[in-house]
């Protein structure tokens, strides 16, 4: 078992995500920052489905009950293991004892942690990610004790990644809304030539944006929405769709962020700069 002796803010279990229930209303869920935690299950060679703790602005304090593997990835934490400094996208041999510590956030704003063979919470509805309604937990609390598979006979092809970091990107590129065509070119003006600075609003259902643009007087029949949907409010308001966002909504849908693009928002806090780029 992995013991949680300190929680963090907000850690959660997530992994790819929960399909084929959207139609009842039911979230895709799943990891936000989907390009970093393909790069740390890769390098423990596990399947692009298992489970890792996705990590939240402040990390947790974690003890290994048996030996195995780990890989740390996404925004820059100062992280010790046993007291010794370690690095992402390295892979980490641990011991049973071994204590995974979490200090200062230094760059970007959300981290994970992949262990050899995933992390073996119950699955529900396909999935282990962690969703109020879903599953019995919202976030990981103190003391929590989470299974996993020993191993201590891995032999790793790579043993670390030389990968470039997105934390420092502020371009999201998009593709065109269904109800795109609505824009006119003033509105087209502000949405794809200006900055936007990430509103205090901003969590795993969505990201608000603090500048506003030309409002509008459209009525329209609640439609689909996916991860990564941009809606646009009669107010002129901004709200990305993230990875626990609702699956229908009332707002035009006038972009839609790449799945890169969405890895890249979901590292940036309250007031860090984004700018959209149309594909």
């Amino acid at each position: 078992m992995l013991k949680v002796l300190k929680s963090g803010l907000y850690t959660t279990i997530q992994d790819s995500g929960r399909f084929g229930y959207r139609d009842n209303g039911v979230p895709v869920s799943g990891v936000m920052d989907t390009n970093t935690v393909y790069k740390i299950n890769t390098l423990l060679e596990n399947d692009v489905n298992d489970s890792v703790l996705e990590i939240t602005m402040t990390g947790p304090t974690l003890q290994f009950g048996k030996d195995t593997y780990i890989s740390l990835g996404g925004a820059k934490f100062e992280v010790t293991l046993n007291n010794i400094p370690v690095e992402n996208y390295k892979l980490l041999k641990i011991m049973a004892g071994d204590i995974l510590s979490y200090g200062r956030l230094q760059k970007g704003f959300r981290a994970y942690i992949a262990i050899k063979n995933g992390f073996q919470s119950k699955e529900i509805l396909g999935s282990r990610s962690y969703y109020s309604a879903i599953t019995p937990y919202i976030v990981i609390k103190d003391n929590f004790e989470i299974p996993y598979i020993k191993n201590s006979k891995f032999e790793p092809k790579i043993t670390s990644l030389k990968t470039n970091s997105l934390l420092d990107e502020t371009e999201l590129y998009v593709a065109k809304g269904p109800e795109f065509s609505l824009l006119n070119d003033r509105q087209l003006e502000q949405i794809f030539f200006r900055e936007f600075n990430i509103a205090p609003e901003n969590n795993r259902m969505a990201y608000q944006l603090k500048q506003t643009i030309d409002g509008h007087k459209v009525s329209m029949l609640t439609s689909a929405t996916l991860p990564g949907t941009v809606q646009f409010t009669p107010a002129g308001k901004l709200i990305v769709l993230m990875k626990d966002g609702q699956t229908t909504g009332g707002y035009p849908r006038i972009i839609q962020l790449t799945d890169k693009a969405i890895s890249i928002l979901s590292q940036k806090k309250s007031g860090d700069i984004v700018n959209f780029k149309l594909m």
